[in-house]
């Protein structure tokens, strides 16, 4: 019987586009030194460094040696984490060659010992795993839970709590783009005269009323919830996913929080509509649980809809947009763009693949006396 495709492959590729994001930013004022781009290699360790950047660097290549070992489909376990940490230390060493273009990056040896070391550390994370069994009993736990057209719901659920990581000014407000976009256009067609023609501009935007923003929070925290339904059928199931998600959620955005403006306001952020938002999703999460799937994808759609219909009629918050000079000009400029943009494309993301599920059946079967391809005669992790 034909396996489930593992989600491994997916996020390793994303964790890899967003690592080359973070390392190039700010993609400005390219230069040439006159020097070999790996010159680095050679140069004395750096004299001054700080904790958070070393456990930065280090911590940052974990998750991709770990991704990449589950990916490759070696019958030798050892040799895909052997390939999988020299494929994290290749990428760093190409990185920091092309920060040597960079004025406002730096290229440097011990950050580049310290990617192959996290890269290295995560591979064998992965190797262990394997060992231990651990993978395995995933599988299974899988096939048990999920249809076998699951991957690409999980990749977008482990995806969520990364956009949330990045200050949003609502709560599980992700996909607020259009100012963003506007202001994008407006300078790129700067020289056009007929700019003022276009639909670049709408005067009369007012913020969210309390109202509203407990609406945009319950349909956000609504969203993985219905997307994990998608997905499995069982209402017991799906009430645990949804009580996982919600729980995620709470937690990331107060992480979210600490980061921005210290550990004493980690929970500021849980106002009035926040809390009724969040009792109105987990009151809807509970409504739902034996949704037909169909109805649930229909559900999800029309949610996040009217949820960047909101977003985006609303200005962004002044107050806001000053508390982000933390993340983008301070020590978080490293992961600048790592949640970012999962933020900014999560729920565009999200319909694009429910629109790809529209109109063909879904396998949802989840009954594990039928279980998939016998996990010790399988090429490679499923993950």
């Amino acid at each position: 019987m034909q396996r489930d495709k593992s989600a491994a492959l997916p996020l390793a590729l994303l964790y890899a586009t967003l690592i080359v994001y973070a390392s190039l930013f700010p993609f400005t004022g390219w230069r040439d030194q006159g020097i070999a781009p790996w010159a680095y290699l050679q140069a004395p360790l750096p004299r001054y460094w700080t904790r958070f950047d070393v456990g930065g660097n280090l911590i940052g290549y974990v998750p991709l040696g770990l991704l990449l070992t589950l990916a490759l489909a070696f019958k030798r376990r050892w040799l895909a984490a052997l390939t999988a940490a020299l494929l994290a230390a290749l990428l760093s060493f190409g990185m920091e060659c092309l920060q040597s273009y960079l004025p406002l990056r730096v290229a440097s040896n011990l950050d580049l010992g310290l990617n192959a070391a996290g890269g290295a550390l995560g591979a064998l994370a992965a190797w262990a795993l394997e060992r231990l069994g651990v993978v395995r009993r995933w599988r299974l736990l899988r096939a048990r839970w999920f249809g076998r057209e699951s991957r690409g719901a999980l990749v977008l659920l482990a995806l969520w709590p990364v956009g949330l990581l990045f200050p949003a000014p609502v709560a599980f407000g992700l996909g607020q783009v259009y100012q963003r976009v506007q202001t994008s256009l407006s300078e790129l067609l700067a020289d056009i005269p007929f700019l003022e023609w276009l639909p670049l501009h709408v005067p009369d935007m007012q913020p969210l009323a309390p109202n509203a923003e407990a609406l945009c929070v319950a349909l956000g925290a609504l969203a993985p919830c219905l997307l994990g339904y998608t997905v499995t059928q069982p209402w017991n199931r799906r009430a645990a996913l949804a009580a996982v998600a919600l729980l995620t959620g709470v937690l990331t955005s107060a992480l979210s929080s600490a980061l921005t403006h210290g550990p004493v306001y980690a929970w500021n952020w849980i106002g009035s509509p926040v809390k009724l938002g969040l009792t109105g999703a987990a009151a809807a999460a509970a409504l739902l649980l034996r949704l037909p799937v169909r109805g649930c994808v229909a559900l999800l759609m029309a949610a996040l809809a009217a949820q960047m219909l909101l977003l985006n009629s609303a200005p962004q918050n002044a107050y806001f947009a000053v508390n982000l000079q933390g993340w983008e000009q301070g020590r978080f400029i490293h992961f600048h763009g790592l949640a970012q943009w999962v933020g900014w494309l999560w729920p565009y993301a999200v319909l694009i693949y429910l629109s790809t599920r529209l109109g063909r059946a879904v396998d949802l079967k989840a009954d594990s006396s039928e279980p998939h391809a016998d996990p010790d005669h399988s090429g490679s992790i499923d993950s």
